[in-house]
């Protein structure tokens, strides 16, 4: 087709293609020297469903989830241009910098360009950006010559592929055209090319009534099942999930409508979450109906992988997630290491679907979750979804890789620090009280440093926060609690609590 006959989409398309070509040398030259200068430009822009994630307590300063990447400036010739909605407080960026290993703040500092947008609105902060030429403007001048320039995204649609072509910085991250095998629908597509067990259902459902006639014919094929999730393909964080009760059920040509008049009972993840809001959403965005996975212990572990342009595949780490909500499938926070019972089949089981999106031309970082059950002599593990985008438990993994120098061993599922030593942590990312309302940034160092918990680098033990921003007016913030055991860390975690909560109850820190 000539370049005349195209149209503007297969046009930016095109466009967007050719810049993205660029990575595959860039990333060849400088992956394996730190010393080599690059600039990488941050955008923590939270570009999904408006809706879903206002029911977020805190989204507003969800942004400052991504300064774990301020660590990248261990690398002493590697330059940060971090954009935000919001001026971020000096005190949040100071706390960053100075647990920076080996570099001295200043040095740190002035590699570092901090540019905002001024606007608090819900839109997503790469609109904000897109909407304004004279801070696109400023973001060019700061990153420079992009020959050595990429960005960094949470995640990557149409928008953050337009801003990439307005400021000719290719994006270490999906293609928006692949971003459908991050869906609900498309994760289960992906599975079953793969050959990865999953929970039986159906998939690219386009309304509540055939999610309704899905649920009928699963309650056939499996006649003792009790509950079944319906899930909004773009949903995250579990809050577009619901749950159907099949008690009281009939058998027998009865079914079809018993189940049309009980999808109102839909029991919904999402506190505030209506009927008709979760039906239109439904129809807006498509969805999967599935089996709800049953068994008492079962756990919920995910896999994190990263792909380089060229398509080489490396196994970042393994999580067990701590899930909550009404049916236990919202993401709380995470624990680090999965439990080595099961470690390596879920790496073993993940790295096939993470072949499968390479083969297809996924680049950047994504997690694949499962839930796994105990059967008695082993594990049955069944894939849940695939998230094409940085997630929970991205950042905490991150601060103890840069924090300790560090690498994950795939072989055994565990990670070591610099200097040989075994690290483990709890994060996450809804540690909320009322109570903690009106505690500030420095309230909160302040409690951390003169209660012995804020993170040692000398021993590599310690909590590190973020979100701090949400603290005072929302309640809330989240902390990664990294130990020299699992029990260590979740001692520290505990204690950190414990802390926070008499902190808040007496000023006398």
């Amino acid at each position: 087709m000539s370049g005349e006959n195209q149209s503007e989409d297969q046009q930016v398309e095109a466009a967007f293609g050719q810049l993205q070509q660029r990575l595959a040398p860039l990333f060849d030259r400088i992956m394996d020297d730190n010393l080599l200068p690059r600039t990488v430009v941050v955008i923590p822009s939270l570009s999904l469903d408006d809706e879903v994630l206002q029911k977020i307590t805190g989204v507003p300063h969800y942004e400052e989830r991504m300064l774990s990447l301020l660590m990248l400036l261990r690398m002493p010739r590697t330059r940060v241009v971090f954009v935000t909605s919001q001026p971020l407080p000096e005190s949040i960026v100071d706390y960053y910098l100075h647990l920076l290993p080996g570099v001295p703040y200043r040095h740190a500092r002035e590699r570092l360009v901090l540019l905002t947008c001024y606007d608090r609105t819900s839109k997503p902060l790469t609109r904000k950006i897109l909407d304004r030429p004279h801070l696109l403007a400023r973001i060019r001048k700061a990153i420079g010559s992009t020959a050595d320039a990429h960005m960094i995204c949470f995640n990557v649609t149409a928008l953050e592929r337009d801003l990439a072509l307005a400021l000719d910085v290719p994006i270490f991250g999906c293609d928006p055209a692949l971003i459908s095998y991050g869906s609900k629908s498309g994760s289960r597509h992906i599975f079953t090319e793969a050959g990865v067990k999953m929970p039986d259902g159906y998939e690219d459902l386009a309304s509540i009534d055939e999610a309704a006639t899905a649920l009928v014919r699963l309650k056939q094929k499996h006649p003792a099942l009790r509950r079944a999730v319906v899930k909004i393909n773009e949903g995250f964080s579990g809050e577009g999930n619901a749950l159907f009760s099949f008690d009281g059920a009939p058998e027998g040509p009865e079914l079809e409508a018993w189940v049309a008049n009980h999808m109102h009972n839909l029991a919904f993840e999402a506190a505030d979450m209506t009927w008709q809001a979760f039906a239109e959403k439904f129809a807006e965005m498509q969805g999967i109906v599935e089996t709800f996975v049953e068994g008492e212990g079962k756990q919920s572990p995910s896999a994190q992988f990263r792909v380089y342009p060229g398509g080489r595949i490396e196994f970042l780490s393994s999580h067990d997630q701590v899930l909550g909500g009404p049916s236990g499938q919202q993401f709380l926070g995470c624990r680090f290491p999965a439990d080595p019972a099961y470690r390596r089949d879920i790496q073993t089981e993940a790295l096939k679907a993470a072949k499968k999106l390479a083969e297809k031309g996924v680049i950047g970082r994504f997690g694949i979750d499962f839930i796994s059950v105990p059967t008695g002599d082993g594990w049955d593990h069944y894939a849940i979804e695939i998230n094409l985008r940085k997630g929970g438990t991205t950042h905490p993994f991150l601060m103890l890789q840069y924090l300790t120098n560090g690498v994950y061993n795939p072989d055994n599922g565990e990670f070591t620090t610099g200097d040989g030593r075994t690290r483990f942590y709890i994060a996450t990312d809804n540690l909320e009280s009322d109570a903690y309302r009106g505690l500030t940034p420095d309230d909160l160092i302040d409690i951390a440093v003169c209660n012995g918990i804020h993170f040692d680098a000398a021993n590599q033990s310690g909590v590190v926060f973020h979100l701090i921003g949400a603290l005072s007016e929302y309640g809330k913030l989240g902390m990664v609690a990294i130990g020299r055991t699992p029990e260590a860390a979740q001692r520290l975690y505990d204690e950190t609590v414990a802390i926070l909560d008499h902190a808040s109850e007496s000023p006398d820190i």
